[in-house]
């Protein structure tokens, strides 16, 4: 985690966007240290959240394409949660988006969004909502400690 706070902004980038897709990282300690250590709060959470919308976006295209393959080695998703998002997403359907940002269920949100095509300017908007709201609130959490 260290390595992304030494690099500031881009760091916060890095780690936004890979905790969005591959590795299990905590962006939201990222920023929250980069706050604490005199970031600006807008610049950081415009940061964070392109960072995060643009990983999903990248779950969104690999389910577009519809790769097992890389669903499994790549984004680790097994076949359990595949089909857990699927039904979680048909049963609230596109709005599940929003929880996009949600640890363990938001990133296979974000894959079944491309495997069922979902339009991709609603999927931008709901994404980006919900990730925005939560990086809003991580900030204002981290600036009143």
């Amino acid at each position: 985690m260290e390595d992304f706070i030494i690099y500031g902004y881009w760091g916060l980038f890095a780690a936004s966007f890979l905790a969005a897709t591959l590795l299990p990282l905590s962006s939201e300690v990222v920023l929250g240290f980069l706050l604490l250590n005199g970031a600006d709060p807008v610049i950081a959470v415009g940061v964070a959240t392109c960072g995060n919308v643009l990983g999903s976006c990248l779950n969104y295209a690999i389910g577009l394409g519809g790769n097992k393959i890389l669903l499994k080695k790549v984004l680790r998703i097994s076949e359990e949660e595949f089909n857990k998002s699927a039904e979680r997403y048909k049963k609230w359907g596109v709005y599940s988006l929003l929880l996009a940002w949600v640890p363990v269920i938001g990133d296979p949100i974000t894959v079944i969004a491309g495997v069922l095509k979902t339009k991709f300017m609603l999927f931008l908007i709901l994404v980006t909502t919900g990730k925005l709201v939560r990086y809003i609130v991580i900030t204002i959490i981290s600036m009143n400690l």
